[in-house]
């Protein structure tokens, strides 16, 4: 009878938690859905950095969740004001597998299982178009009733491609706000050239 009630008690533990990773359900709102357990209040023992603080349409960036060894993640793009998960994911680390978010097979990652991952599990996330400003939010669950959300990145800028769009966006300015200023300027480019 002890060995019955002790194989229940194995079962209902499994049943309730996601060991393989997160459901396709969590990606709006990244909540691991285990039955019964609720976020950590503390504030997050994790961060996450990214290898760079623009982004460019098609370039990979790195992200990497920094802190104490994990079991469990959830791990998105987004852009501001949506909990929609935004761009692609490159081939999932060992230990991690992509999760259809968004309608977007690779939109996510999550754990493929319980072994611990560390500050050496990097991930790579490619934007397929620009946006004004995306940043990378996760859940980072160290065991299955030790969780937190919104583990959130700094915000990164989309990069202009090269120093002429800026050019061309100054030079508007100026003919906006200052047109006596710009004939000024062309007729000492012109002075200059002619």
């Amino acid at each position: 009878m002890l060995l019955l009630g002790l194989l229940t008690l194995q079962v209902l533990g499994f049943v309730d938690c996601y060991p393989s990773g997160a459901p396709t359900g969590a990606c709006k709102d990244m909540m691991p859905q285990h039955a019964g357990v609720v976020p950590q209040p503390s504030p997050a023992p994790y961060s996450i950095l990214t290898n760079t603080k623009r982004y460019q349409p098609g370039m990979p960036v790195t992200v990497t969740i920094i802190g104490p060894p994990y079991r469990g993640v959830l791990l998105e793009a987004r852009t501001e004001g949506h909990n929609d998960a935004y761009g692609t994911w490159k081939l999932p680390p060992p230990d991690t597998k992509f999760l259809e978010c968004s309608g977007n097979p690779q939109g996510a990652i999550t754990h493929a299982n319980i072994n611990l991952k560390d500050n050496s599990t990097i991930y790579t996330w490619i934007p397929h178009d620009t946006v004004n400003s995306v940043y990378f939010m996760a859940t980072v669950a160290q065991q299955r009733t030790i969780y937190w959300l919104n583990v959130r990145s700094n915000i990164l800028t989309i990069e202009n491609p090269g120093g002429l769009k800026l050019a061309t966006d100054a030079s508007a300015g100026i003919a906006e706000e200052k047109p006596l200023l710009l004939l000024v300027l062309c007729f000492l480019v012109l002075q200059i050239l002619g």
